[in-house]
């Protein structure tokens, strides 16, 4: 028997896999929390005055394709802009070098592990690399990063480079 893509691509697999437990699972929660159905749970942790009376009018379900084709059209409805975050980046040229290895490192973006979803940590450890740099090159035996924007860091950088340094005249 032949069949056509659209019946390989079965729309309602597609959708069951991405939406929710199955039959199974519904069922043995609704047993641990000893109710017989979802409307039982729904009833009772859900207040009738705020509760929708009439059904969803949804759309037929798609396929994965139809629904990439979906999203790829809402995608390209968007305008690219210049984004200048913070105002303190403008266009200029980054050795690659420098863009690999500082600004471009996994190392410094990706979750360590699966329980920290933020980037919080490798962003301290580019903060320590810029901070040993700093001092790599300034031979001083001290050196601050600000967490904040450029303007609180450079004012940072200012202050600590006036406590420090011999000339007490600037």
């Amino acid at each position: 028997m032949t069949q056509n893509l659209l019946q390989l691509q079965n729309p309602q697999e597609f959708s069951q896999r991405h939406i929710g437990p199955n039959l199974d699972d519904r069922q043995a929660m609704l047993a641990e929390l000893g109710l017989k159905s979802l409307d039982d749970l729904i009833s009772q942790t859900i207040p009738n005055k705020i509760r929708l009376t009439a059904d969803l009018k949804l759309p037929t379900a798609r396929s994965e394709q139809q629904a990439l084709d979906d999203i790829r059209a809402m995608a390209d409805k968007n305008q690219l802009c210049d984004n200048y975050i913070g105002m303190g980046y403008y266009p200029c040229i980054t050795p690659s070098v420098i863009l690999r290895n500082v600004l471009e490192n996994p190392g410094w973006y990706t979750a360590y592990t699966p329980y920290q979803p933020e980037i919080a940590q490798g962003r301290l450890e580019a903060i320590i690399s810029f901070q040993q740099m700093t001092m790599d090159l300034t031979a001083m035996e001290l050196a601050s990063a600000s967490l904040l924007d450029e303007a609180t860091a450079a004012a940072e950088a200012m202050a600590m480079a006036k406590r420090v340094s011999k000339n007490k005249k600037i």
